[in-house]
């Protein structure tokens, strides 16, 4: 595993001993509380024995060449910010200011790059982004895939993977502004809510896809024909993919180091933070891979970066909240299959434990642009799903989920959880439902609110046998629950509600017991 040092001996003449912290550890940074904590750096003489010091503990860490590492007993949370300490008798590293909470990794590709200071209102928020219990390690890219061929400077820096630059920092107006805009609002939330210190990890790329986010042995192993070069040619490609890492590579170049090449981005954004505890990751990415009209293939992708990103970061439980695909209004070939990739997303979640889709399909565009705006209410969505899923906490963090439907005659009933105070938005009649008799030709359905249900009838569909609802690249959704929440995605379905069993690869049964 690769990993960069950035502290330097305090006080150390040249020649001397020189203990050094690895790169993920830095000044303002959160520790996952209730977890053991392995610290993990350097020394230029291993002869000497190192000493890890922190919050009342003091650990002797094992040393393996010049690398050594430490393991601190779990913790509570504590907002005093401490100094973390490693010694040896020639000389010592400190990274000051280090608190113990919740930490949670934020990643995916332009979405969840989007910065604050992109972000309609960001002045104000910038400025009121003072919080001393919010902290982010971001990972600035350093080389974007813009539609344009690298120079040789963008090239060196590619082939030597130093695609990110990073450090921790405390939230505020001279930090701030260049944080994921998801990012910030999940995690000011969620320390809002749970009173302790959070730190959010960023880590993202705009246009990338699924393969480039899967470490290397696990792409080895499942996905043969991607290694080296080649997978600019597989059907994990898209055409849009493809084109880009042309584009930036340039005729003959070397597609194995773009940014897109299967596990690069794993390997330089990820892979430096192997075994550091987390509460869970914010995922954000999709609209590249939706381009492939193939929910199996990726079904097999999502699950296995998911399994995949649990073993080497160590947390078999960790939860993995999904920003489902929002609405767009692009007719283009480019976002024709995003229903069906909400509908892979669905089921991921469905089907893994510990997995979560945020519905956003009202936060999206109305015009073909694919940054929506609307980050604020993306983030706080996401904490509230993390707070109900995660912590235990009795918030609103679904709209109305439809279960199944009877159907009586020519019209169709429909069985939705979270549905109390079932209303449209703007108080005109429920838009975004479609039946279909035996011949599966799709009308669209009038929708009439019953209590908390739904009851549909379609013209000219007398016998109806199937019904979706929001299968669409772009609608105006206006079906919501109390808490102003939108209704989720259905797929063509014949009602009957299937028990899924939850995919073992890669999880364990979810421990009943949330976090306090």
């Amino acid at each position: 595993m690769r990993r960069f040092a950035l502290y330097v001996v305090l006080g150390a003449l040249p020649g001397m001993a020189a203990v050094q912290f690895d790169s993920i550890f830095g000044d303002g940074m959160v520790l996952q509380r209730n977890r053991e904590i392995v610290v993990r750096g350097t020394t230029d003489s291993p002869k000497e024995a190192v000493t890890v010091s922190f919050n009342g503990q003091s650990v002797k860490a094992k040393c393996k060449g010049k690398t050594w590492e430490a393991v601190l007993q779990p913790m509570e949370a504590n907002t005093t910010g401490q100094t973390l300490e490693a010694k040896q008798a020639s000389g010592s590293a400190a990274v000051q200011n280090v608190v113990v909470g919740e930490v949670w990794l934020a990643s995916g590709q332009s979405n969840m790059l989007w910065r604050l200071n992109q972000t309609p209102g960001n002045p104000q928020t910038i400025a009121g982004s003072a919080n001393e219990n919010f902290r982010f390690y971001h990972s600035e890219p350093k080389v974007h895939t813009n539609g344009v061929q690298y120079d040789k400077a963008l090239l060196e820096r590619v082939q030597a993977k130093r695609m990110y630059e990073g450090k921790w920092a405390v939230s505020g107006p001279a930090t701030s502004s260049r944080m994921s805009a998801v990012g910030y609002y999940f995690g000011q939330a969620l320390q809002k809510e749970l009173g302790v210190p959070v730190g959010v990890i960023h880590a993202s790329l705009g246009g990338s896809n699924m393969l480039a986010w899967i470490p290397r042995d696990v792409v080895k192993k499942e996905y043969p024909g991607c290694q080296g070069g080649d997978w600019v040619n597989s059907k994990y490609a898209s055409a849009w993919v493809r084109g880009r890492a042309q584009q930036n590579v340039g005729a003959g170049g070397d597609f194995s180091l773009h940014p897109y090449a299967p596990s690069y981005l794993y390997e330089t954004g990820i892979e430096a933070w192997e075994g550091f505890p987390m509460a869970g990751v914010i995922w954000y990415q999709g609209e590249s891979d939706a381009e492939i009209l193939d929910n199996e293939q990726n079904k097999k992708l999502l699950k296995d970066l998911i399994s995949s990103w649990r073993d080497k970061l160590g947390n078999e439980d960790m939860a993995f909240l999904q920003v489902q695909l929002p609405r767009i209004n692009d007719k283009s070939k480019l976002r024709a299959y995003w229903p069906e990739f909400r509908q892979v997303q669905a089921e991921v979640a469905e089907e893994m434990e510990n997995v979560g889709c945020v519905v956003t399909m009202d936060l999206g565009s109305t015009n073909s642009d694919v940054h929506p705006p609307r980050k604020v209410e993306v983030g706080e969505r996401l904490a509230a799903t993390a707070l109900s899923m995660v912590y235990g906490k009795e918030v609103a963090a679904s709209g109305p989920v439809i279960k199944g439907f009877k159907v009586k005659g020519g019209k169709v009933q429909l069985s939705l959880e979270n549905a109390e105070g079932l209303k449209t938005s703007d108080g005109a009649a429920p838009v975004g439902f479609e039946l279909a008799g035996a011949d599966k030709v799709f009308a669209p359905a009038t929708a009439e609110i019953k209590g908390n249900s739904i009851v549909l009838t379609a013209a000219g569909v007398k016998a109806p046998r199937l019904m979706r609802y929001g299968w669409a690249v772009f609608m105006e959704p206006n079906l919501v629950n109390e808490a102003g929440l939108p209704t989720a995605p259905y797929p063509a379905s014949d009602g009957k509600i299937a028990k899924k069993k939850k995919d073992k690869k890669g999880d364990k049964k979810k421990d009943k017991k949330k976090r306090k």
